[in-house]
């Protein structure tokens, strides 16, 4: 049950939604209290709930001798209040594209931390499009989120975005396997991965805590292309 909650939860129901929603489909039609035991919640917090899910038509429900019986509507139900959810966002995208560019600096520098902010690092890679020049992967995007690097560089080939890579001597990069790779010495070793593309630097800092910092600046981009290609060429 905790499992399908959260994951309702992820349509944009508020957790007691989802748990009246969930118990509503194990329960068919029944009557508030039995739906506000099921989902042990208050019976006050489970007519708001059946309210709300009434007018997201997630429920309906049918008057027997004064009392009302509620039942869930189809499941499909929730694909089509994702989707609604995704017209509505992209038809204010534009209007928010307009006034992020006129708000963003040109030479920009933001911190991301945890590991969902290298995701969205990542993501950025695969957004823009450009050739990725990379280097200081030590496998740990593979060790730490191996589903999303799967994802990523499944990604990265679909858009037929090339990629270069140095690594060290006598370590298989998994993460390269779709990449260019160029070796240097063993002994060049670290926790931070640098990845530049278009006029970004991307630098993934792999400590206790990961953090990400995007660099967008046309200038420094082109300087660390010049030093990558520069060990690009002296490595084997």
């Amino acid at each position: 049950m905790e499992t399908i909650v959260k994951a309702l939860q992820k349509t944009g129901l508020s957790r007691n939604e989802a748990k009246v929603y969930a118990s509503l489909i194990t329960l068919g039609s029944s009557k508030a209290g039995k739906v506000a035991k099921a989902a042990e919640i208050d019976r006050t917090s489970t007519y708001n709930s059946l309210k709300l899910l009434l007018e997201k038509g997630l429920a309906s429900y049918v008057v027997i001798g004064k009392i009302k019986w509620f039942q869930a509507t189809h499941p499909s139900r929730l694909l089509g209040l994702v989707k609604e959810k995704e017209e509505a966002i992209q038809e204010i995208i534009p209007h928010l594209l307009s006034e992020y560019q006129q708000k963003k600096m040109e030479e920009n520098v933001r911190l991301f931390k945890g590991l969902r902010g290298v995701q969205t690092v990542l993501q950025d890679i695969v957004h823009e499009g450009q050739p990725n020049f990379m280097f200081g992967s030590e496998g740990q995007l593979e060790k730490f989120m191996p589903y999303f690097a799967q994802r990523f560089t499944q990604e990265l080939k679909k858009k037929r975005i090339s990629v270069k890579s140095l690594v060290r001597m006598g370590r298989k990069d998994v993460s390269s396997r779709h990449a260019s790779l160029r070796r240097v010495p063993k002994n060049v070793q670290s926790n931070v991965v640098t990845n530049i593309y278009g006029n970004k630097i991307a630098i993934i800092i792999w400590s206790k805590t990961p953090e990400a910092i995007l660099i967008e600046n046309k200038t420094a981009a082109e300087a660390y292309r010049s030093y990558f290609n520069f060990m690009w060429e002296h490595a084997k």
